[in-house]
């Protein structure tokens, strides 16, 4: 029995090994030479290889734990004990003094890329999909994976793997020595929506001199082409992406505009303060973040729910308080309310800066505002600027819902469109003046919150955003919600595409080229109110 046991135990040993002595000590040479070449070589052959052992010495290399004890590679471990590079056999005692293997930045990158690789051989297909991602966002030396990309191409049955691995494998194979996988690599990539790989692409139409970077003919007629492909798929992302842009720039300004629809076409009061009725809407969202890091922390992805009642009503009682002791004053006197709605402007600006500092303050978007619902490689839609969108439309709605099915916007309506009539009928005007303002200015407030997501929130906030609202409403015509809504998208459509033709100034300067002659040839905007006194 003991014979039989002392047997088995020397076969087991023989046959362990046989099997580390998989990486013949040849091909690991290299990595111990100073030559970067000869490291560059030996990682090349490790990675060809695409085994167990040759990912084990890769991941000692990786970890600087890959070591040069005379003429032997040794493994190091963190507690201190050491085994064979080649077999991965431990050795007794650890050498003294070994010395460690050095990687420049272009060697450590494909190192890392090659340990990515390795995990697309392995068998749970989520662990594949996800090495794929990652070397499709970061390919490293792509031609050293290419021996490692054709052994998983060749094993993988996944739809959606193999979806990721084709074109990382184009990428690997633009490089291969053989013109005609560089060929068959760029007509893979031709059907690719990247401009990443467009830039891939081009490199290979690059000259050096008189000579190009790919000298083969062929292959450089179907990069063009390939080319010619890419630009046509980008052109349509590159416009969806702008329109969406402009969509939500519309959106604040039609948030910034609609409470001063209603206030001009109530009151026809020219609010230069209306701007800092939008600041008093972000500094309350900033508030109420404060409130809940502070008191309520678990919850603070929460604070903007908090943050929209307290935002409308903050604004709303400070363009109340402002029509009840400045404006309602100057009625008819229209140079003087515009002389002092600016000067109230300067006031609230001073009063911000008192209380919050004349810095910037940080108001972070919630956790689940965060990221983008990414539609294509060049194409991302932000959730904080889809949730604006949104918020928008529902805040539309909503002063619809108001507005036509209520008695204050019958009466509001009724005011705007022939203020002496209604004052006769019964209609408290005084009553609705002070409501309407305290309503115009609570959606400003509403607009600061959603401004406060996307931009820096500071006492000279609103003045970037007055004079945009108010070619919103001329545009749209006075006291018109379907004008305003137009308007407000319209400029924020035209304006981005604009911006990517011709630069943000120039762009500024044709809107309000635009506006100028359009409101010469219908002063009533785009919508004209409807009544006796409009009329006559």
């Amino acid at each position: 029995m003991n014979r039989l046991l002392i047997l088995c135990t020397l076969w087991l040993a023989l046959v362990s090994g046989v099997a580390r002595a998989a990486l013949p000590a040849a091909e690991l040479e290299g990595l111990a030479s100073d030559d970067f070449d000869a490291r560059q070589a030996a990682v090349a052959g490790l990675v060809a290889r695409g085994d167990e052992d040759a990912r084990r010495v890769l991941q000692a290399l990786s970890e600087d734990a890959l070591m040069v004890a005379g003429k032997r590679l040794v493994i190091l471990a963190k507690d201190g004990s050491a085994s064979d590079a080649a077999t991965g056999a431990p050795l007794r005692p650890a050498p003294a003094n070994p010395e460690g293997v050095s990687l420049n930045n272009s060697l450590r990158q494909t190192v890392d890329g090659a340990l990515a690789g390795f995990a697309l051989l392995s068998p749970d297909p989520a662990a594949r999909l996800q090495a794929a991602r990652a070397l499709q966002a970061d390919m490293g030396d792509a031609a050293a994976l290419l021996p490692l990309l054709d052994k998983a191409l060749k094993q993988e049955s996944d739809a959606a793997i193999r979806a990721v691995l084709v074109p990382l494998h184009a990428q690997a194979s633009l490089h291969a020595e053989d013109p005609a996988l560089r060929l068959q690599a760029v007509k893979d990539l031709s059907a690719s929506a990247s401009p990443a790989v467009k830039a891939m692409l081009l490199e290979l139409l690059d000259k050096q001199g008189d000579t190009y970077n790919e000298p083969n003919e062929g292959v450089r007629a179907a990069a063009q082409s390939a080319v010619k492909a890419i630009d046509a798929r980008l052109v349509w992302s590159d416009m969806a992406g702008r329109v969406f842009t402009g969509v939500s720039l519309g959106s604040i300004l039609l948030l910034a505009a609609l409470g001063l629809a209603i206030t001009y076409g109530v009151m026809g009061v020219i609010n230069m303060a209306h701007g800092e009725l939008l600041m008093v809407g972000a500094y309350s969202a900033y508030a109420m973040q404060s409130l809940f890091r502070a008191q309520f922390p678990e919850y603070v992805d929460y604070y903007l729910f908090a943050a929209i009642p307290v935002a409308f009503g903050a604004a709303a009682l400070v363009g109340m308080a402002l029509e009840r002791l400045v404006i309602r004053h100057l009625y008819g006197r229209p140079l003087e309310t515009l002389l002092a709605t600016w000067g109230l402007s300067l006031v609230l600006i001073q009063a911000a800066r008192l209380l919050f500092g004349a810095q910037n303050v940080e108001v972070a978007n919630p956790a689940w505002m965060s990221g983008g619902l990414q539609l294509a490689e060049n194409l991302s839609l932000p959730w904080n600027r889809v949730m604006i969108i949104a918020f928008s439309g529902l805040v539309l709605l909503l002063v619809w819902l108001m507005m036509n099915k209520t008695r204050l916007g019958m009466f509001v309506r009724a005011v705007t469109q022939n203020r002496p009539m209604a004052g006769c009928v019964g209609v408290p005007t005084a009553r609705i003046d002070t409501l309407a303002f305290g309503i115009g200015s609570g959606i400003a407030g509403l607009g600061g919150v959603a401004l406060s997501q996307i931009a820096n929130v500071g006492p000279d906030m609103g003045q970037g955003y007055i004079v945009d609202s108010f070619m919103v409403v001329v545009l749209g015509g006075v006291g018109q919600l379907a004008g305003a809504v137009w308007a407000a998208l319209g400029l924020g459509v035209v304006s981005k595409f604009l911006e990517g033709w011709v630069g943000a100034v120039i762009a500024k300067i044709l809107v309000l080229v635009f506006i100028i002659v359009f409101i010469q040839k219908r002063p009533q905007g785009l919508f004209a109110l409807k009544g006796r006194f409009v009329d006559s």
